[in-house]
């Protein structure tokens, strides 16, 4: 296919227009949480106001006597098997003689309004025997996993830094909450249309709660707002369908905002202890590292989260010796599974504030240490794995460097631009105490499922002739949470088959499984899997343009599936093992303004160099690298789900932080593409990576700018403020919070 074709078919390699777009820019799109069918009632859960508490008796009576309610529901009328989980199956579908988590469901009830169903579910009464909470993961003696990495026998250095991390429990925050529709069926099952990341997974957890066989739990795809990992547990899946079963009516449940923070799993919170050593030059000897993962109250994908942070805990550098031990542990803090970054993000805060500890050590620029020891093609992780494909990492960070810097502080005065400066148009400072600072991150990520995982995807392709034009029709399972998967599956059909009519259908249970929309897989797994079906069906065109073709054979389908190359379990002793498919690399430099009296940070500007592989959608995937990095953002200075003693206190958006267009800064993006051989058109996952290297080098620029410590993510202003840590002359601190 030449460029000409692929501009006339809006193919591989361009900026095709996504078909929701004008339906979101307008309002027109329909969410999970706009689902409506007549008959439809209205579900709400019961939730736990403890963290941890027996369950002595609970009382649905008052609920059943508020008019228009229908029923109400406990664990005794689960219908099948009363626990799910997506790697182990540890969690109830509803509390049964404990609660292990603030915010755990414990009774279902459904009613004709909304409002109704939320005052009977404040009319169950629970009675409780509350217990002592198990919250500081290092109390924690029930281990989910613990994986240690071992290579090596030489611990000792000349030069040696050491440190204490520790990264705070962050929330997906997307906008759209849970939602879904539960519909009967005549065959005695259930179609449920919900906003989820993984429509198999889903109904292989709900089927056997549901007592049903897999084929009677249908699922559908509705309108996802976002999802970041949030989506890949149940959240009000099983509840749904249990009330439309047992009343024989369609079930709708959306959760407002403050019960989606208790409805789904979170960012792991982690504590990480690090040593480098290395030469007086800057080349590592040995790294230690003991990484702590909070995975609250029940599994959720935490054994993968620790995999993650292990396997990469000491990011893209060459080190010959290596003690790296993570564990991950269940708490009664809420439970923690996946969000974007996956395990890497926590580890990547950890080693790349090591580095420029290291740097300023050894005498060295931040820059200068990180390509000293940088990986490339040929390197091996500390898992023994050997990097088979393009890692260009010093050139990407001698490209980073070379980037132009933005304009100077602006000037203070009387009448300075108070949106140049920390705080705004709050009239905060006229730049007296504004600092600036740059620092540096790199992050390394994993593309795909891990660990010996069948990762696959399962894609089927129509062509037919519809008013006498060639259409193709795409049907897969695979998740469209916002990150433009349709476009792509689009534009890799006409491409592959020179047809400009594509239409990509809803994706739904009734085509094999395309796995989750996570771990930046989608484009390579779901993205192969519709090229090998398109090629199946140009196959039997017969070498013949498509109209010519579907005229003398009538309609062409064809059904392929798609595997990455197999990957192997960690060894459970020592660490080694080729456990991943795919790496990827991006890093980042942060330019950041700080009032340093009052702790306010502005970030002025970011500038990321990411090498893709190929660029399939150059729109979407500077929209990635854009979004990857506000959330990293986010977790550097503002975003935190506060917990205290096992109780989240700021389950809004007024209080929990995230970054508007305000807080974000322009951007520099400088896009490499180096094909990996071993993937669909040489492709390479884009959306996690930006996430992990924005966190370390905003706190880096921030303590540039302050002279402080600062071991700890997001970044308060009273960790900043000089006053508050006796310093206001710039002495160093910890940065440490009481």
């Amino acid at each position: 296919m030449t460029e000409t074709a692929y501009t006339t078919l809006h193919g591989v390699g361009e900026s095709a227009r996504r078909p929701d777009a004008a339906l979101k820019v307008t309002g027109e799109f329909a969410y999970a949480s706009d689902l409506w069918i007549d008959g439809t009632v209205w579900g709400a859960t019961v939730r736990s106001p403890h963290p941890s508490a027996w369950i002595r008796s609970i009382d649905v009576g008052p609920a059943l006597k508020i008019p228009g309610v229908l029923t109400a529901l406990t664990h005794e009328d689960v219908p099948g098997v009363k626990f799910y989980g997506l790697e182990h199956k540890d969690q109830p579908v509803l509390a049964i003689d404990q609660v292990r988590y603030q915010g755990e469901p414990v009774a279902l009830v459904a009613a004709d309004h909304p409002e109704t169903a939320r005052r009977a579910a404040a009319a169950i009464v629970v009675e409780y025997e509350v217990r002592e909470a198990v919250t500081d993961p290092r109390r924690s003696t029930d281990v989910v996993r613990r994986q240690p990495v071992r290579v090596g026998d030489t611990f000792e250095a000349e030069v040696v830094v050491t440190g204490e991390y520790e990264v705070g429990m962050q929330d997906q925050a997307f906008l759209g909450p849970e939602a879904g529709l539960a519909v009967p069926a005549e065959d005695g099952g259930v179609d449920l249309y919900i906003a989820t990341q993984w429509l198999h997974v889903d109904r292989d957890q709900l089927a056997p709660c549901l007592g049903l066989p897999p084929e009677k739990v249908r699922l559908t795809l509705s309108g996802v707002g976002g999802a970041f990992g949030a989506r890949e547990d149940l959240s009000m899946q099983a509840h749904a369908c249990m009330l439309a079963l047992r009343l024989n009516r369609p079930v709708k449940i959306v959760y407002g905002r403050e019960e989606s923070f208790f409805g789904h799993v979170h960012r792991h919170p982690a504590l990480m202890r690090y040593e480098h050593g290395a030469t007086r030059d800057g080349r590592l000897v040995y790294v230690k590292a003991d990484i702590l993962l909070d995975g609250g109250a029940y599994c959720s994908s935490s054994p993968a989260v620790v995999g993650n942070a292990a396997s990469l805990g000491v990011g893209p550098y060459e080190v010959p010796n290596v003690d790296v031990v993570a564990t991950g542990v269940y708490t009664n803090n809420p439970p923690c599974g996946a969000m974007r970054g996956f395990g890497a993000v926590q580890a990547c805060y950890a080693y790349e504030s090591q580095m420029d500890r290291l740097a300023e050590a050894c005498g060295l620029s931040p820059v200068e240490i990180r390509m000293r020891n940088a990986v490339s093609q040929g390197s091996r992780l500390i898992t023994g794995q050997l990097i088979d494909s393009p890692a260009p990492l010093a050139d990407m960070l001698r490209d980073l460097e070379a980037l132009p810097m933005p304009g100077p502080l602006p000037a203070g005065g009387p009448e300075p631009d108070l949106r140049d400066l920390p705080g705004g148009v709050s009239q905060t400072t006229h730049g007296e105490s504004v600092r600036r600072g740059v620092g540096y991150g790199v992050g390394i990520k994993n593309i795909c499922f891990s660990e010996g995982f069948d990762d696959y995807s399962t894609a089927r392709v129509r062509a037919e002739l519809v008013g006498g034009e060639p259409h193709v029709t795409v049907y897969t399972a695979a998740a469209e949470v916002g990150q433009g998967l349709v476009t792509v599956q689009a534009q890799i059909a006409r491409t592959e088959l020179g047809v400009a009519n594509v239409t990509v259908a809803t994706a739904d249970t009734s085509v094999g499984s395309a796995g989750s929309s996570s771990a930046s897989r989608q484009s390579y797994v779901t993205g192969g899997a519709v090229k090998a079906a398109c090629e199946a069906v140009r196959e039997r065109f017969k070498g013949l343009p498509a109209r010519e073709a579907l005229e003398r054979s009538g309609p062409v389908e064809e059904t392929r599936e798609y595997r990455h190359r197999p990957t192997y379990p960690l060894d459970p002793l020592t660490g080694q093992g080729d456990s991943h498919t795919q790496l990827a690399l991006c890093v980042h430099r942060a330019v950041v303004d700080v009032d340093v009296e009052l702790g306010l940070v502005k970030v002025v500007e970011l500038a990321a160099v990411q090498d893709v592989g190929r660029i399939l959608n150059p729109q979407a995937l500077e929209g990635q690298i854009h979004g990857g990095s506000a959330q990293g953002l986010g977790l550097a200075l503002m975003e935190e789900i506060q917990v205290r003693d096992g109780r989240v206190l700021n389950p809004s958006f007024t209080d929990y932080l995230i970054p508007t267009i305000l807080d974000m800064p322009p951007m520099q993006l400088k896009i490499l593409e180096n094909p990996d051989p071993a993937a669909p058109y040489g492709l390479r996952g884009a959306g996690e990576p930006p996430t992990l290297s924005s966190t370390p080098a905003i706190a880096a620029a921030v303590r540039a700018a302050t002279g402080l410590r600062l071991t700890r993510v997001p970044l308060r202003p009273e960790d900043i403020a000089l006053f508050n840590k006796g310093s206001i002359n710039g002495e160093a601190s910890d940065g440490k919070r009481a």
